[in-house]
């Protein structure tokens, strides 16, 4: 632990640098701590050997580290309290009875995504909205191939399967425009029990490879009915801070943005509002994600913010806090 005097250091230090996105300097703080820049420096220069803060290469300022911005928010970090004008706006949402749930959790993460000037990503199960309008194949060769499947909400997944053995592609050709002729319109997460009552018999009577072609769609199909649905909201945001004005770190965030499975790995199990730093989050080191898991009338599903290490947490926290509870109070 560190002393009180250290303690108001690191608080204004990454409070500044939040605000501002510039290194802190010394002669900064005199006024701020009543101590001399000397004494100020000194004091720097412990936090620094401790890990809290680290020196910038074009200054001679200094920022918060990974650990130092991790013992801000476990020791000195004070919630924050909304204001008036996001409690607002939030009100009108949730106030709002002719919104489905899908979509009172689509306004308000866009909203808090404009606020922070951050990333919002929602996982969670849209099987009950989303209904099959068209299922195709991309046969990369006789035992490999690639199923879309394409709703009427404009979700589209993409599964790989291995078919396990030799598959003509004729056979392949009848089972796709079978399953398209008796599913289209089917919920996704009813499709399965479709597949086995109505499909699999017409299949059995035409096709020839009807075991092999049926299994395969069969857990494809149950697959994608169990994962989340992935929506990422201003995504341009986090590119928007000085952090990332690296090329290379942009088409980096921009591509693990891009990746479904990287994305959904952001799931959350635990039911509180929880803060994880650069290499904590497993998604990216310059980045810092708050996430939560909500469960409204049964279905469960996570909602996230990605920002800079140099984020307001404190009123991130409470964004997601309100969400979470108006959510579920509702259930």
């Amino acid at each position: 632990m560190i002393n009180e005097r250290q303690t108001n250091l690191l608080k204004l230090i990454v409070e500044d640098y939040i605000k501002t996105a510039r290194p802190v300097s010394s002669k900064s703080l005199c006024d701020l701590m009543n101590c001399s820049s000397a004494t100020i420096r000194n004091e720097m220069g412990l936090l620094e050997e401790l890990g809290l803060l680290e020196k910038t290469h074009t200054s001679s300022g200094r920022v918060p580290s990974e650990m130092g911005y991790r013992y801000y928010v476990d020791y000195i970090m004070k919630p924050s309290e909304l204001t008036g004008e996001d409690m607002l706006k939030l009100q009108t949402i949730f106030k709002n009875n002719s919104l489905a749930i899908s979509d009172t959790i689509k306004l308000s993460m866009q909203l808090i995504a404009e606020i922070t000037n951050c990333t919002t990503i929602t996982l969670g199960s849209a099987s009950r909205e989303n209904r099959i309008t068209r299922v195709m194949v991309e046969q990369l060769d006789e035992q490999n191939m690639i199923a879309i499947v394409i709703t009427d909400k404009g979700h589209v997944e993409h599964k790989n399967i291995h078919l396990g053995a030799a598959v003509n592609q004729e056979e392949l050709k009848k089972t796709v425009d079978l399953i398209n002729k008796l599913i289209v319109g089917t919920p996704i997460d009813e499709v399965n029990e479709k597949l086995e009552y109505e499909v699999k018999p017409v299949i059995n009577q035409v096709v020839k490879q009807h075991e092999i072609l049926y299994n395969a769609f069969y857990h494809a199909f149950y697959d994608i009915a169990r994962q989340e649905e992935v929506k990422v909201s201003h995504a341009s945001n986090i590119l928007m801070q000085p952090e990332f004005n690296d090329a290379d770190k942009i088409r980096e965030i921009i591509s693990k943005f891009d990746d479904k499975n990287m994305v959904r790995n952001i799931k959350e199990d635990d039911s509180g509002v929880h803060i994880y730093i650069g290499s904590e989050t497993e998604f990216d080191d310059d980045v810092s994600i708050i996430k939560t898991k909500y469960s409204v009338n049964g279905e469960e599903g996570t909602i996230a913010l990605v920002g800079p290490k140099r984020m307001e947490y404190g009123r991130v926290i409470a964004l997601l806090e309100y969400i979470k509870e108006h959510l579920e109070g509702d259930d």
